[in-house]
């Protein structure tokens, strides 16, 4: 019998549980799920020890910070898995259309305790902390989105892999479990609740009741969002592409990547599941470990990264003080190519690789790792400024990608720039940040193959 990891539970505030409540609550806004999730059996829980139904609530805005169309439809195809499972295992699930923390704080007024997922971000944050202060119940926070508890791995920013990992594997046995699932020992599916939009069955009907960027598309012929959906892809990878992951995960124009990263951002699986997944599939040990690195200890900084610099994470200032020293110095250096952002958001540069790779982007909601890191530093090679060149990569990456707007997206954008990495040998506009080539691509992986599989796969994305 597994129990909680007591590191992933944080009380928010110091009030007790209330006698007069009717239910507990489980406001849902990171871990959108309903297996393999710490903050919903751990209200299971409280609420099989009260004697009360557990209410299920989630908060739906219109205006998401950089959202657009694309990411809300993923999401609500999630949300709407997880509200079918939630309702097998006896629970209501109301989606209320409001900011989240209002929509918590409205249910809260009824509850005997609130329990919550956990979330990075700036806005993620502010909306706890302004739960905890003003809800009449005691409010705690249950880890259910990284392996090792952030502030259990370390206690400040990381420079690099190298220093988190002994940090992390420290942890990692103990932190890869998950609680069994709790018994529903009282149905909530007839509590009495203001109602929200639910049932989600149609997904475009609840899109089109919201106030919306409608400039990029859904992307749901290719990734369709939700737990069985993940769950399906994830088997084809540990089947096919598993076994040699390490040598191939940066052949660009294979397609042996396990996709699990826009899973992950919206919290339709647990990484406590998929490493456990990985860990017990029949694979050499080097893909595995090779796996678990980008997983957990790679994720995991990325995470570091936006706890602990929280006024600078998406900003140019996170950068260490080489990086932006060397930048300073180069950011008048000639640049034999030089584009706006309109013609890079339509990939209309000389170079048909860095050109595929947008169109992957833009097309399909996301592209693969290695040419991510090529698509960021040509950027920076063709702005007018390592500035412009940061806002640029920010903007375009959290537009199409899935998994942008995300403490990976921000770590990896800022790594293009020089974070978790080191000084290399200085040459033009880069200065001493890490340099990357056509050329050296070319030697490294097939760029032409993965230009005609991105073709096929944007034919893919809008057929009917």
């Amino acid at each position: 019998m597994a129990n909680l990891v007591l590191d992933r539970v944080q009380p928010l505030n110091d009030r007790g549980l209330r006698a007069e409540g009717r239910y507990v609550l489980y406001w849902m806004q990171q871990s959108q799920r309903a297996r393999h999730n710490p903050a919903l059996e751990r209200a299971l829980r409280h609420a099989n020890a009260e004697g009360l139904p557990l209410l299920v609530v989630f908060g739906l805005m219109d205006d998401y910070p950089e959202a657009n169309l694309r990411h809300y439809t993923f999401m609500l195809e999630g949300l709407r898995e997880t509200e079918q499972r939630l309702a097998d295992r006896g629970l209501q699930m109301v989606v209320r259309h409001g900011a989240p923390d209002a929509v918590a704080l409205q249910y809260a007024e009824e509850a005997a305790v609130l329990v919550t997922d956990r979330g990075y971000l700036r806005h993620q944050k502010q909306w706890r902390s302004r739960v905890a202060a003003e809800a009449p119940c005691r409010v705690e926070q249950v880890e259910g989105d990284v392996v090792v508890p952030v502030e259990t791995a370390t206690d400040k920013a990381e420079y690099a892999a190298r220093t988190i990992r002994p940090k992390i594997h420290e942890h990692l046995e103990r932190c890869l479990q998950l609680p069994d699932p709790a018994p529903v020992e009282a149905s909530s599916l007839d509590l009495d609740v203001e109602a929200g939009l639910s049932p989600l069955d149609d997904v475009e009907a609840v899109t089109d009741r919201l106030d919306l960027d409608r400039s990029v598309g859904p992307v749901s012929n290719l990734y369709p969002g939700g737990a069985s959906e993940a769950e399906q892809i994830l088997d084809r990878f540990l089947g096919e592409h598993l076994d040699g992951y390490d040598g191939n995960r940066n052949q660009v124009q294979t397609r042996a990547v396990s996709h699990m990263s826009k899973y992950l951002h919206f919290g339709q699986i647990s990484p406590v599941w998929l490493a456990q997944q990985v860990r017990s599939a029949d694979g050499p040990d080097s893909d595995i470990e090779s796996y678990i690195e980008e997983l957990v200890v790679r994720r995991e900084l990325a995470m570091n990264h936006v706890h602990f610099r929280p006024d600078t994470y998406d900003a140019y200032e996170c950068l260490p003080e080489w990086a932006r020293e060397s930048l300073a110095e180069h950011a008048d250096d000639e640049r034999e190519h030089a584009y706006g952002r309109a013609e890079l958001e339509q990939g209309e540069t000389h170079d048909p690789y860095w050109n595929a790779a947008m169109k992957e982007m833009r097309e399909t909601g996301y592209m693969h790792n290695y040419m991510r890191m090529y698509w960021g530093k040509k950027i920076l090679e063709w702005s007018p400024n390592p500035q412009t060149a940061f806002d640029r990569t920010l903007h375009l990456n959290n537009t199409y990608f899935l998994d942008g707007r995300d403490p990976n997206s921000f770590a990896n954008v800022a790594w293009i720039f020089g974070l978790h990495d080191r000084g290399w040998k200085e040459r033009p506009v880069y200065g001493k940040v890490r340099y990357m080539s056509q050329g050296g691509l070319e030697r490294k992986a097939d760029p032409d193959a993965y230009v005609e599989k991105v073709d096929r796969l944007a034919a893919d994305a809008q057929s009917p």
